[in-house]
């Protein structure tokens, strides 16, 4: 199905949490914005061992960690934030299936976001959340400017981010990742409906590799979408301290929009279908009615063709072999043959369109069982 569903598998037999860092990476950039309820701070940090004094009592940390290329630095984080191995493996190591893992000191969320690539395939990045008392981290291999707009509402201290935990914060980058399925799927679901004219009025090959073309990406999508509304659905199921009762309240509407989503996504992959079925069922109706009308075409010769040989036999003695109208008598007969051929096929309906039938107004009636 292509390489985004690849994972890079540490070599056979290395021990747990070995990490596999994706090739062409970058090396970490590590943005930080540590905030409460007056406050914000944002910086980049070049200095790992300044992470464990970020966390301070009535704080708010987010550590965003844009690149894998230094796996020392990737353990040094691993390390400030006491993360268990396998979680900082799951990080790395890509792509993981949308998951959630709860673990003693904190709970790791998997989510991956569509995006469609300029030839038309759809991409599915990765982006690693792990919660914890009073802080958040994300991974992800480079930037892909997700939450841009998450950190803007933490600057201007709009709606509920400042006022809340890290749990929101995780809540409000979910639904961030969630909201990038929205326009892909509104993209693919457009293009169908302009294959829809092409693929009854003008068939063409191309068509048909359009319509297969779109039918792998929402293949794609739903490869994706399905763990993720497992792995949402798996959050609201677990009782964790890491997200409180108020939280779980926003990732239920969360849950829907990828309920609503991977339902959209089914429903294209339907019309997909039927496309493709109306496409070869239309080639097919066009392939009939030419071979109809070759057959028509060789059903009137031959037997105008048998009159022909009939009189082109150089025997000495036929009836009409003398006669100065022979020619004009054969000419004839093959016309009037042909013609009342051509006829027979008409009121048969061979040859023309039928006029349609009057239909009328058609009503719906519902069946109504007897009253007892």
């Amino acid at each position: 199905m292509g390489s985004m569903f690849e994972k890079r598998q540490p070599e056979v037999g290395s021990r747990p949490g070995t990490l596999a860092i994706p090739p062409g990476s970058p090396a970490p950039r590590i943005s930080v914005i540590r905030y409460d309820l007056n406050n914000v701070e944002e910086f980049e940090l070049s200095d790992i061992s300044q992470l464990s004094a970020l966390r301070t009592p009535g704080h708010v940390v987010w550590v965003d960690v844009q690149g894998f290329g230094d796996e020392p630095t990737l353990r040094a984080i691993g390390a400030a934030f006491e993360l268990h191995p396998l979680a900082l493996e799951d990080a790395i190591n890509l792509p993981q299936r949308a998951k959630t893992e709860l673990y003693q000191q904190h709970q790791l969320i998997i989510t991956r976001a569509p995006m469609l690539a300029d030839d038309g395939d759809v991409t599915a990045p990765q982006v690693c959340f792990i919660v914890g008392d009073g802080y958040l981290l994300s991974f992800q291999d480079r930037y892909f400017g997700f939450f841009d707009k998450v950190r803007d509402r933490i600057r201007d201290g709009l709606g509920q981010l400042r006022k809340t935990g890290a749990d929101y914060l995780a809540y409000a980058l979910i639904d961030t990742m969630i909201d990038n399925y929205y326009p892909v799927v509104q993209h693919l679901a457009e293009l169908l409906e302009e294959l829809e004219d092409f693929a009854i009025s003008s068939p063409h090959p191309v068509v048909l590799a359009r319509i297969h073309h779109i039918r792998r990406q929402l293949v794609r999508l739903r490869r994706i979408g399905w763990p993720q509304r497992e792995a949402i659905h798996a959050m609201l199921r677990e009782e964790t301290e890491f997200v409180h009762s108020g939280t779980m309240l926003y990732l239920r509407d969360t849950h829907g929009h990828i309920a609503q989503i991977v339902e959209q996504v089914d429903a294209c992959r339907d019309m997909a279908a039927d496309l493709a079925e109306a496409y070869l069922s239309n080639v097919s109706h066009r392939t009939n009615e030419i071979m109809k009308v070759l057959t028509l075409m060789a059903s009137v010769f031959i037997p105008l063709t048998f009159i022909a040989g009939i009189y082109g036999m150089n025997f000495e003695h036929m009836p009409e072999l003398k006669n100065p109208n022979g020619y004009f008598f054969a000419l004839g007969s093959m016309g009037i043959l042909g013609l009342a051929m051509a006829i027979y096929f008409y009121l048969r309906g061979w040859i023309g369109t039928p006029p349609p039938p009057d239909l009328g107004t058609t009503t719906i009636r519902t069946p109504t069982g007897d009253s007892k």
